[in-house]
């Protein structure tokens, strides 16, 4: 009899720490999947971002100038070409590493972008 109790003791243990790893394993997962989700909006609303101040900056200036968007547009395309090959095995750290680069370039962005529209108010 103690030989089946240490028997089906064992197996509780096996289970349990089974149901612990896969239960770790998910909420990693689910982190992972938040993270790059999240990771992929700041990317989708720096993108549309970037072309709307393309179109301000052409109002203001004409196409005769510098792009300066053309830079971030490369730099948003490395971010994603990037996700897509190292996505899977990130970890959230870096997945929110990137994130926060394209946060910060999306500031950058709105910081020129009000220079931009105070230098269209006509001065009084």
């Amino acid at each position: 009899m103690n030989a089946s109790l240490l028997t089906v003791f064992g197996l509780a243990v096996v289970a349990a720490t089974l149901l612990f790893t896969i239960a770790v394993a998910r909420r990693r997962n689910s982190r992972r999947h938040r993270e790059i989700r999240q990771l992929l909006d700041a990317a989708d609303a720096l993108e549309a971002r970037l072309r709307t101040a393309r179109s301000e900056i052409e109002a203001v200036a004409g196409d005769h100038i510098d792009d300066p968007v053309h830079d971030a547009l490369r730099e948003m395309l490395r971010q994603r070409l990037w996700l897509r090959e190292h996505g899977d095995t990130a970890s959230v750290d870096e997945l929110q590493q990137v994130r926060g680069s394209i946060v910060d370039a999306r500031s950058r962005i709105e910081q020129q972008l009000d220079r931009i529209e105070r230098a269209r108010v006509p001065v009084t």
